[in-house]
C-alpha cells in the first residue's frame, strides 16, 4: 500500500483556500493547531460544511478530523461535478462563502456541476449572490469559461440570523483548460447597473436606498440604473434584512463590483443588547455603497478587491503561456492568495507596480492544469 506524503500547515488562517488549492493540485494536507487556545478549539460549522460540500462534488476524498477539531486531514479525490446536487451551507457564514471555491471546482469536473444551495444569500461579511451572478461569472468569460450553462438563479432570498434564502449554481466544465489572458486595460466607467433586495421589511426601503445610491452617481454619470427585488412569502427566507449590490461597467469590459446588507446580527456576532439596536437606514446604506464602488473604481485595476485572489487563481491555472494583469491596491486575501498558489502549484508572479496610475501589474506563466477527469468522447 502506497504511503499517503501530506503537506504539513498550521492553523486556521485560509482554509479555504487550502482546501480549494489542494484538490486542483491533487495535494494531501494535514492542517494542526486550528484554533487550540480558543474557548471554542477546532474547525467552524462553515469550514466542516465546506469539507462536507467537496466530499459531495468528489468522488474517494477523505477527510478526518480529530476529536477537538484542532487537526484536520485532508485527502483531495476526483472532482466529478454533477446535477441534482443539494448543500445546506448553514447560518454561520452565507452562501458566498461556498460560491467561490465551488465555481473553480466545478469547471475541472467530470460532468457539468449543478447545485441547490441553502443558507444565507446577502450579509455583510461575504460577498452576495448578487455580486457572484453580476461580476464574477463575467470574469470567467474571460478565461475562455463557456457562457453557455454557466449562471447563477436566485429563487428565493435569505438574511441572517435565519437564513432561508435558496439558489441554484450550474457551472459547465472546460472543454480541457482555461485560456491565458492579457487584461490591463480598464477603460472608463460606461455604466452603473445594480439590485437592492428586502426581505420582511417594507418595500419602501429599496427605493430610498436607490435614491441615495443615485444622488451620488448621477453628478457623475447619466446611465445609471438599479433594480429592485422586493421578496415576500415563501422567497423572502425566515429573517427581515435588506441592501444593495452595485456593478461599474467600463468600455474595456471590466466589472467593479461592491455590495453591503443589514440584518440582525448572528448569534455569535451578537451582543446582549443586540435586539436594542436600530438597523442602519437605507438612506445610509445607499450612499455607503456608491461612496465604496467609487473608492473601488479610483484604486484602478481590472476587478475589485474583493476579486483579485480569484482573478490570481484562475491566471495560475491558465496554460503554460503569460498572462498579466493590472490591479490596485493589493489585498491582504490577494497577497496571501499568491503565497498559497506558489506553494500548492509552484507559480511565481512577477509584480511590478505602476506609479504613473497607482495601479500594479502581475505576470504569471500558468501551471497549464487540465480538466483530465471529463470524459474524452
Amino acid at each position: 500500500m502506497v504511503k499517503t506524503s501530506y503537506m504539513r500547515l498550521k492553523g486556521s488562517q485560509h482554509l479555504r483556500q487550502r482546501l480549494l488549492l489542494s484538490t486542483l493540485a491533487a495535494t494531501p494536507i494535514l492542517i494542526d493547531e486550528i484554533r487550540p487556545d480558543d474557548t471554542w478549539p477546532g474547525l467552524r460549522p462553515h469550514e466542516i460544511s465546506l469539507l462536507r460540500l467537496l466530499e459531495k462534488i468528489s468522488d474517494d476524498c477523505v477527510v478526518e478530523i480529530n476529536e477537538t477539531g484542532t487537526k484536520l486531514k485532508y485527502k483531495p479525490g476526483v472532482l466529478m461535478g454533477g446535477r441534482y446536487h443539494v448543500h445546506d451551507c448553514g447560518l454561520s457564514r452565507s452562501i458566498g462563502y461556498f460560491l467561490e471555491p465551488l465555481i473553480v471546482l466545478g469547471l475541472f469536473g467530470k460532468k457539468p456541476l449543478s447545485i441547490r444551495l441553502k443558507g444565507i444569500t446577502n450579509d455583510s461579511k461575504d460577498p452576495s449572490v448578487d455580486t457572484f451572478r453580476s461580476t464574477t461569472l463575467n470574469i470567467l468569460k474571460r478565461f475562455g469559461v463557456p457562457s453557455e450553462g454557466l449562471e447563477l438563479k436566485i429563487e428565493s432570498r435569505g438574511a441572517p440570523p435565519q437564513g432561508g434564502g435558496e439558489v441554484i449554481l450550474n457551472v459547465p466544465m472546460i472543454p480541457s483548460s482555461l485560456a491565458a489572458v492579457t487584461w490591463i486595460d480598464e477603460g472608463m466607467v460606461k455604466r452603473i447597473r445594480g439590485v437592492t433586495f428586502s426581505t420582511r421589511v417594507s418595500s419602501q426601503f429599496e427605493n430610498t436606498m436607490i435614491h441615495a445610491a443615485r444622488g451620488i452617481f448621477n453628478r457623475l454619470l447619466p446611465d445609471v440604473h438599479i433594480f429592485t427585488d422586493h421578496k415576500s412569502g415563501e422567497q423572502a427566507g425566515k429573517s427581515p434584512g435588506f441592501g444593495i449590490s452595485l456593478v461599474a461597467e467600463t468600455t474595456s469590459g471590466c466589472f467593479i463590483s461592491t455590495d453591503t446588507a443589514v440584518c440582525y446580527a448572528r448569534g455569535e456576532d451578537a451582543d446582549d443588547d443586540d435586539e436594542k439596536k436600530e438597523l442602519m437606514p437605507p438612506e445610509d446604506i445607499g450612499e455607503q455603497a456608491a461612496s465604496v464602488l467609487l473608492g473601488e473604481i479610483e484604486q484602478g485595476g481590472v476587478v475589485d478587491s474583493t476579486h483579485q485572489g480569484l482573478l490570481f487563481l484562475l491566471c495560475a491555472l491558465c496554460p503554460q503561456d503569460v498572462s498579466k494583469v493590472r490591479v490596485g491596491k493589493l489585498s491582504p486575501y490577494a497577497i496571501e492568495t499568491l503565497r498559497h498558489i506558489r506553494d500548492f502549484l509552484g507559480v511565481k508572479f512577477v509584480i511590478k507596480p505602476d506609479p504613473t496610475t497607482e495601479t500594479v501589474i502581475l505576470k504569471c506563466v500558468g501551471c497549464g492544469l487540465k480538466n483530465l477527469s471529463r470524459k474524452l468522447s
